[in-house]
């Protein structure tokens, strides 16, 4: 149904980009609310991320990876350059930031996918390094030169940890493990 749906709007099918919402919405929300920490930037940045999907619906690839997962990539991405353009220009501080408003279901909005939910499970059978690398990058949004800088590792150790634990959850996702 999703591969679909990805399907007609890269076809350009309007109405898949509302499904699409409908859809995906919820996972793209919570990741924009880890993110941005209050609703107003992350409101702008979730419309930022379906833009972004409806335009590049035509570059997805069946064999690597499922519609989640790239839906998933495509927010992540538009986040981490959201962030990255706050950081260069000082981004102001709201009411809502200034007192730390974080939203109390975007735990639970990011695991309401079963797809989601069955990789988090399968990550704790990785390697605790590389399930850390990619519970910082992926749950919490961090860039591998931030992780680098927490962990106090290499760069080029947290890409290794980060490629080797997404290669051993893809496997485990396709081979059906659970």
């Amino acid at each position: 149904m999703n591969v679909e749906l990805i399907r007609r709007m890269a076809a350009g099918d309007a109405l898949a980009l509302e499904t699409s919402i409908d859809e995906f919405g919820g996972l793209v929300w919570s990741l924009a609310l880890r993110f941005c920490r209050n609703r107003a930037d992350a409101e702008d940045v979730v419309q930022q991320v379906f833009l972004d999907l409806w335009r590049g619906a035509g570059s997805y690839r069946e064999e690597l990876s499922s519609p989640e997962t790239f839906v998933a990539t495509i927010a992540r991405r538009r986040l981490i350059d959201w962030r990255r353009s706050r950081q260069r220009r000082g981004a102001p501080v709201s009411l809502e930031a200034a007192f730390d408003v974080a939203a109390p279901d975007a735990e639970q909005a990011w695991a309401s996918s079963d797809e989601v939910r069955r990789a988090i499970g399968l990550m704790q059978g990785l390697r605790a390094e590389h399930r850390r690398v990619l519970e910082l990058s992926l749950r919490d949004g961090l860039s591998y030169p931030e992780i680098a800088e927490m962990l106090g590792v290499p760069l080029g150790t947290v890409k290794s940890h980060a490629r080797r634990g997404m290669m051993e959850l893809r496997a485990a996702m396709v081979g059906g493990a659970a």
